[in-house]
């Protein structure tokens, strides 16, 4: 067969029907994302070839282009020089054209019910000072898209509104946070004339990194664990560490509320201490990521006066390091069991919790990152101040931080890649290996995202 008698686009699509919303403009790119893009315009013609993605598997795009159509006649006309290699080795280069049939479809957007007309309402709440569990929360939520049918969603005291236009709707979004955080949920009636529900929906107190003085009935149930342990993992089931035998318990969300027990100390107690020695006592025990190891620490604020501690954190220090911790040497507690354990001189003076890089992220300061978060579009408290303002701001860099330094905290998150962002020439691969740093690969494009949800 003659080069002339081959035709390269047979198989390829010609007609492809697109959704359009006419209130604001935008396309459909499949399966929920809506393009806004003008008439001939870069942005439509990369979205119409977006669409002959597994065309392309077949052939080599060379270039593409317009071809001028009426307006509002609802089709779109791109002409499409596309290369293939064929049997006999030749390189053949063929032109077809591809017509796009627009089908009017009101985008969410469009067609979403007055926010002022809700018929159920999610009221999310957790009584601590620091805003980091709805941080991790919301980044969950874009990751499932489970506030999809909320109609309006508002940052509160302690917490977040979610609002619906229908109680399935809310009754859906409960269930999934029951699947990734402890909660109570009590349900209240709003309006009973028109079945209308309020879930008020408490998270446990129990955070990440907290420090909690386990009661003695709780202590012994888990089978005398502690007392003194760290929260080291938070889903629909609260993770406790024993830093001195490293031994683990689960509390699953009945068992908690059922003891409903509160932290000792929290993250914003955690003080910085310097690292003079450290040596291994015991090596992990059963398949834990951690190690026992007795160190000698200075609180970094008075290095006159030293420690001698046991920590978990045998795998991660050295001499030099410097680790965040809480001070139990001189904290101030009105916690009975704490009190008993001083009496009998068992309560360390100190109880370390992670590596600490900020005098290292000195020199990082103030400048972007190579990732970024999305957020929920959320009204925010109009009454808060500007104290108020300076500590979110405060909470999510300190977030972020986490995330930079915890792989398993950011396993179930999506982060993208900052397309801002520049790579210093100045900076050096030991700066880079001394900071806690997110690999690039693990970093998405604005349209890989579709691809990741599940």
């Amino acid at each position: 067969m003659s080069e002339t008698e081959v035709d390269i686009t047979q198989g390829l699509r010609k007609h492809v029907i697109i959704k359009y919303c006419p209130e604001c403009g935008s396309y459909l790119e499949p399966p929920r994302t809506w393009i806004k893009a003008q008439l001939e315009s870069k942005e439509l013609l990369i979205f119409c070839l977006h669409r002959l993605a597994t065309d392309f598997r077949k052939v080599r795009p060379v270039s593409a282009e317009f071809i001028w159509t009426e307006p509002h006649s609802k089709i779109i006309k791109v002409r499409l020089n596309v290369q293939k290699v064929v049997s006999d080795g030749a390189n053949l280069e063929q032109s077809y054209v591809v017509e796009y049939v627009q089908q009017d479809l009101m985008c969410e957007s469009c067609t979403k019910p007055n926010p002022d007309q809700w018929v159920a309402a999610v009221q999310l709440r957790q009584h601590v000072s620091h805003w980091q569990t709805f941080l991790y929360l919301e980044q969950l939520i874009l990751k499932h898209d489970a506030a999809f049918h909320a109609i309006k969603i508002k940052q509160m005291d302690r917490g977040i509104d979610f609002f619906f236009a229908k109680m399935n709707h809310a009754v859906k979004f409960v269930e999934f946070l029951d699947k990734i955080a402890p909660i109570k949920t009590t349900t209240v009636k709003h309006d009973p004339k028109i079945n209308s529900n309020n879930y008020r929906v408490e998270i446990s107190p129990i955070c990440r990194e907290d420090l909690i003085c386990l009661p003695p009935r709780v202590a012994a149930s888990l089978g005398n664990i502690g007392p003194l342990v760290i929260c080291t993992k938070v889903t629909s089931n609260i993770t406790l560490l024993d830093p001195f035998t490293l031994r683990q318990c689960f509390l699953d969300t009945d068992q908690y509320w059922r003891h409903s027990f509160k932290s000792l100390l929290g993250s914003r107690q955690l003080v910085e201490y310097d690292i003079f020695n450290i040596k291994v006592v015991s090596p992990s025990v059963g398949g834990s990521k951690y190690v026992l190891a007795d160190a000698e620490v200075a609180r970094v604020t008075d290095s006159r006066k030293l420690f001698h501690i046991r920590t978990h954190l045998g795998h991660i220090l050295k001499p030099g390091d410097r680790a965040l911790g809480y001070d139990l040497y001189g904290v101030n507690s009105n916690d009975m069991v704490l009190d008993k354990l001083k009496v009998s001189s068992v309560l360390p003076e100190a109880i370390l919790i992670k590596k600490s890089y900020e005098q290292k992220r000195q020199k990082e300061h103030g400048k972007p990152r190579s990732w970024k978060l999305k957020s929920l579009d959320m009204e925010l408290d109009k009454s808060k101040g500007r104290g108020d303002e300076e500590k979110m701001k405060s909470d999510y860099e300190a977030f972020l931080r986490d995330l930079e330094e915890d792989h398993e905290l950011r396993f179930n998150i999506l982060l993208y890649r900052n397309k801002d962002y520049q790579p210093s020439e100045m900076a050096s691969m030991s700066d880079v290996d001394d900071i806690a740093s997110i690999p690039l690969e693990e970093l998405l494009g604005e349209d890989e995202e579709d691809g990741m949800r599940e």
